[in-house]
């Protein structure tokens, strides 16, 4: 059938599209460098560390924070050892920006933690995208997992690669949507979470990659194809991804990630 055929040329061109500071990260990994102390680029094995090694540079931070936290729901308890820390930063005068996923926006812990922390002047945002756990310090120093591991974490000071990370954040910064601690969702906010669902369902990424790639649960993620399947009539994922692709072609690539040629 033709639109089949159609289908298939679409599914053809969709590529997969992983965050710059993604690329960063395995692109690093593949260097190859041994952990040892000091240096330009440091590994740090073990929670413990990481967080004695990270909590040593928020102490001394003077003038900023900028994190980027995928996921997006916690424990209460976590939750509120981070804001007694974040809100001694705020206090101390230093700027500190955050971007969650959405799902932190139906965490009652992080909104709470939000409401807070943006009385005292942070600013948190979020983002219906896959992206890399980061902290920026002051922009002299960066944080990053070592191959997608919470207990492996690279320290880098080299100010070429901390720069790099720190424009590859704030072009975060500028797709996300302000979150304030509100319970309600902003329309956009949906939108885009949907059409990102649909962008990696075409892509052919599995439900598991799209759930932990948007910070959201499996449960939800089969909650929102649900509803696109009643709202489009459709039997299949196939004829899903196909059917939403027609009433929406403008919203399946970002500016900057459509092919190239179109």
């Amino acid at each position: 059938m033709a639109w089949q055929k159609q289908a298939l040329a679409l599914l053809s061109q969709a590529v997969t599209v992983p965050t710059a500071m993604q690329d960063l990260s395995q692109a690093y990994q593949t260097l190859e460098q041994q952990p040892g102390p000091g240096g330009a680029v440091e590994h740090i094995h073990g929670l413990v560390e990481i967080n004695r090694r990270l909590e040593a540079l928020l102490d001394n931070a003077e003038s900023e924070v900028l994190t980027a936290q995928p996921g997006g729901r916690g424990r209460e308890g976590t939750v509120q050892q981070v804001e007694e820390r974040d809100l001694g930063l705020v206090r101390r005068g230093l700027t500190r920006r955050i971007v969650y996923h959405p799902s932190a926006r139906y965490s009652a812990p992080h909104r709470q933690y939000v409401e807070r922390m943006t009385e005292f002047g942070a600013e948190v945002r979020t983002l219906a995208e896959p992206f890399t756990r980061l902290f920026i310090i002051d922009r002299q120093y960066a944080v990053i997992p070592i191959q997608g591991d919470n207990e492996k974490a690279a320290i880098i000071s080299d100010p070429a690669i901390v720069g790099y990370l720190l424009d590859n954040y704030q072009r975060l910064w500028e797709r996300s949507s302000p979150f304030l601690g509100a319970t309600e969702v902003p329309p956009e906010v949906i939108s885009r979470m949907r059409t990102n669902i649909l962008r990696m369902m075409i892509q052919g990424v599995g439900h598991r990659v799209i759930a932990r790639n948007l910070g959201i649960s499996e449960r939800t993620l089969a909650r929102h194809i649900a509803d696109f399947r009643e709202e489009y009539e459709s039997e299949t994922l196939f004829q899903l991804g196909w059917r939403m692709a027609l009433n929406s072609p403008g919203g399946l690539y970002g500016e900057a990630e459509r092919p190239a040629g179109e």
